[in-house]
C-alpha cells in the first residue's frame, strides 16, 4: 500500500472505531482480540523479547543520528575532539541496530508460522467436528478464504501487534526527545507537521475510497467469470462456444482497463498533490534549519539531526495511526473464524463404541416414526419406518429430490431425526442412535465423482493406510475394477489426475466402490454410486459384495430398476414418506428396465 492509502485507511478506521463505540458493538472487537490472545499469550516471553529488542534497535538508531550530528560538527570544524570514538559508535550502533532488526525478523516470522499453524489446526478440528447443517450454510470457497487468508491476517499480527504499539509509541517519544533537547522550536515544528499530512489527506478520502471500490468490484467479476469459464471447461466447448467466451474475456479486460486507468490518474493527481504539500512543509522546515544556522542558533550537524529526525517523526506518527487499521483488520478476520470455531459440535454420544465387538455378525438398521427437515416446519422425511439387515441389499428408490439422500444422512448420523428415531443395532440386541461415533460402521460411495489426484493404490489407502497391494488388488476385484487397472502401464501405482481425469466415469465409480469395500465397514451405502455401470457390471459387483462379504448390510439409493430384483426390500422414498413396496411392486418397477 502507498502512504497514501495507509492514510485513507487509517481514517476510515479511526471513523469505523467510532462508530462502533458509539452503536455499543465496540466490545466485539475487544473480544475478537481476547480471543486472538489466547493464541499468543503461551509466546509471551518471545513477544516481551521482540519488544524490547525493538526498542533496543530504535535507541541505536538515535544513537546512531546523534553520532552523526557531532561527527558534521566535527567536519565542519564546530568541534574538535572524540572523533575516533564517534565514528565507533556510529558505525557500531548501525551495525547492532542491523543485526537486531534481522533477529526480530527471524523471531517474528517463527511466531507467525507458530500461531498460523495452532489457529488452523484448530480451526481444521472444529470445523471437522462441527455439526453438518451449521457448516453447509457457509460455501467452501467462504470456508476456505477464512481458513487460509483470514487465519494468515490474524497469525501475522498477534504476535506483532502490541509490540508494534510499544515500539511506535517509543519511538516517537524518544524522538520527540531527542529534538527537543537541542531546539524546543524545532520540536514542536515537526511534531505539527506530522499530523498535518495526515489531515490534509483527509479531504481526499472519500474519493479514493469511490474509485477502490469500483477497481474491487470488477476485479472481483472479472475473477467470477474466470472461475465459472474453467469450472465449466468441458461444457464451453462442448458447445463450441469457446470463441464467445474469448470474446467476453477481452469485454470484461477492457472494462477492467479503464476502471484502472481512471483510478490509477486519479492516483497520480493525489501523489502530485500530496507531493507538492509534503514539499512545502519540508521548505519550511528547511528555510527555518537554515535562518537559525544563519544565526548561529545550531549547527550543521544539529540541523542535519532535525531533518532527518523530523521524518523519522513524521514516520513514527503515521506508525502509531496505522496500527488502527490493522488492529480493525485483525478484529474482522478473527470474528469470521470464530463464527467457524464456534460452529455448534456434531453430536457423539457415550457406548457407541460398545456395541463394535459385534461388527463381524454385522449391524441392523432401523429407523421408526422418524420425521426430518432442513427448515423449521418444511420436512423431507415425515413419520417414516425403514430396516436393513445384515445379508440384504436394500434398495431406496424415488424422484429426485424427494429425501433419498436425505435418508442417506440420516442413517450416517450427520443429521438426526427431529421426532422418532435412527439407530444401528448390534445382533444380541444392543443399539445406539446414529451419531458421529457411529460413522466407522459405514462404507460410503457418494454420488459424484470422489477419485483425487494420485495414484490409484493412494486413492484406495485413503480408507485403510495399512493396507497392502495384496488387500488393494482384491477390492478391486470385487469392484469389477481390476480387469482394466492391471491393463494400465503402472497398475496399481498407475497416477490419475484431478476429479479422476483419464479414467472413463464408469471405471472411477467402480474405484470407488472398490475403495469402499476395502475399508469393509459392517454397512455399504452406495448412493446413485453404480449410475454409470452397465446393468452386467452393476449386477455383478452386487453379487460379489455380497458373496465374499455375507454378513454386511448394502443399502443403495437409485433411480435404476435393474438393481431392484437383487433386493430383499425396496423402500419408495415420496411425498415426506419412506414406504415398503411389496414383492409385486418391487418386481413390477425391475421389470420396467
Amino acid at each position: 500500500m502507498t502512504d497514501q492509502e495507509n492514510k485513507d485507511s487509517a481514517f476510515n478506521s479511526i471513523h469505523t472505531l467510532i462508530n462502533r463505540w458509539k452503536d455499543g458493538t465496540f466490545g466485539e472487537i475487544l473480544d475478537d482480540w481476547r480471543w486472538i490472545f489466547s493464541y499468543s499469550k503461551k509466546y509471551k516471553g518471545a513477544i516481551l523479547l521482540y519488544t524490547i529488542m525493538g526498542m533496543i534497535s530504535t535507541s541505536l538508531g538515535l544513537v546512531s543520528s546523534v553520532a552523526s550530528k557531532y561527527l558534521i560538527d566535527i567536519v565542519t570544524g564546530f568541534q574538535k575532539s572524540k572523533l575516533a570514538l564517534l565514528l565507533i559508535i556510529m558505525i557500531g550502533s548501525s551495525l547492532f541496530s542491523l543485526l537486531i532488526r534481522s533477529i526480530i525478523n527471524r523471531t517474528s516470522a517463527r511466531l507467525s508460522i507458530y500461531i498460523n499453524n495452532d489457529i488452523q489446526a484448530d480451526i481444521f478440528d472444529k470445523i471437522i467436528d462441527a455439526d453438518w447443517i451449521a457448516v453447509s450454510n457457509y460455501s467452501n470457497g467462504d470456508i476456505l478464504n477464512r481458513f487460509n487468508g483470514d487465519t494468515s491476517t490474524v497469525s501475522s499480527n498477534a504476535i506483532s501487534w502490541l509490540p508494534t504499539i510499544v515500539i511506535a509509541v517509543y519511538n516517537f517519544i524518544a524522538t520527540f526527545a531527542v529534538i527537543w533537547h537541542y531546539s524546543r522550536m524545532m520540536a514542536v515544528l515537526a511534531f505539527v507537521s506530522a499530523p498535518f499530512m495526515l489531515i490534509m489527506s483527509k479531504f481526499l478520502i472519500r474519493k479514493q475510497r469511490d474509485y477502490q471500490k469500483k477497481v474491487r468490484e470488477m476485479n472481483s467479476n472479472m475473477m467470477t467469470f474466470e472461475v465459472e469459464t474453467f469450472y465449466n471447461f468441458d461444457t464451453i466447448k462442448s458447445f463450441g462456444i469457446t470463441r464467445q467466451y474469448g470474446r467476453k474475456m477481452r469485454e470484461w479486460q477492457a472494462k477492467y482497463k479503464d476502471v484502472s486507468l481512471t483510478y490509477n490518474l486519479f492516483t497520480i493527481k493525489t501523489n502530485i498533490f500530496m507531493s507538492v504539500m509534503g514539499l512545502l512543509v519540508q521548505m519550511i522546515s528547511f528555510l527555518y534549519c537554515l535562518w537559525l544556522l544563519w544565526n548561529g542558533a545550531i549547527t550543521y550537524g544539529t540541523m542535519t539531526l532535525f531533518l532527518t529526525q523530523r521524518a523519522n517523526l513524521s514516520s513514527a506518527f503515521n506508525n502509531v495511526i496505522g496500527i488502527i487499521p490493522t488492529f480493525l483488520n485483525s478484529s474482522v478476520s478473527a470474528h469470521r473464524i470464530r463464527e467457524l470455531v464456534e460452529l455448534p459440535k456434531e453430536v457423539h454420544l457415550s457406548g457407541s463404541s460398545k456395541i463394535d465387538e459385534y461388527v463381524k455378525s454385522g449391524f441392523s438398521v432401523e429407523m421408526d416414526k422418524a420425521s426430518f427437515g432442513y427448515v423449521e416446519n418444511n420436512e423431507v422425511i415425515k413419520n417414516s419406518d425403514f430396516i436393513a439387515n445384515p445379508g440384504e441389499i436394500v434398495a431406496l428408490v424415488g424422484p429426485s429430490g424427494e429425501g433419498k439422500t436425505t435418508m442417506i444422512r440420516l442413517i450416517l448420523g450427520l443429521i438426526r431425526p427431529q421426532d422418532g428415531w435412527l439407530r444401528i443395532k448390534a445382533s444380541n440386541g444392543e443399539y445406539i442412535e446414529a451419531n458421529a461415533d457411529t460413522r466407522h460402521l459405514f462404507s460410503y460411495v457418494p454420488q459424484g465423482n470422489t477419485i483425487l489426484s494420485g495414484t490409484i493404490a493412494e486413492n484406495m489407502r485413503m480408507v485403510k493406510e495399512d493396507a497392502t497391494d495384496e488387500e488393494i488388488i482384491e477390492a478391486l476385484k470385487m469392484g469389477c475394477a481390476w480387469d482394466f487397472v492391471k491393463k494400465l502401464p503402472d497398475g496399481i501405482d498407475s497416477v490419475v489426475r484431478e476429479r479422476g481425469r483419464g479414467l472413463s466415469e464408469g471405471q472411477a465409480q467402480r474405484i470407488a466402490i472398490s475403495r469402499a469395500i476395502l475399508r469393509d465397514a459392517p454397512i455399504l451405502l452406495l448412493d446413485e454410486a453404480t449410475s454409470a455401470l452397465d446393468v452386467a457390471t452393476e449386477r455383478q459387483v452386487l453379487r460379489n459384495i455380497m458373496q465374499h462379504r455375507p454378513n454386511k448390510t448394502c443399502i443403495v439409493t437409485t433411480h435404476r430398476p435393474s438393481v431392484l430384483s437383487l433386493c430383499q426390500r425396496v423402500y419408495r422414498v415420496v411425498d415426506m414418506q419412506v414406504t415398503e413396496l411389496s414383492e409385486e411392486e418391487s418386481s413390477c418397477m425391475a421389470m420396467e428396465f
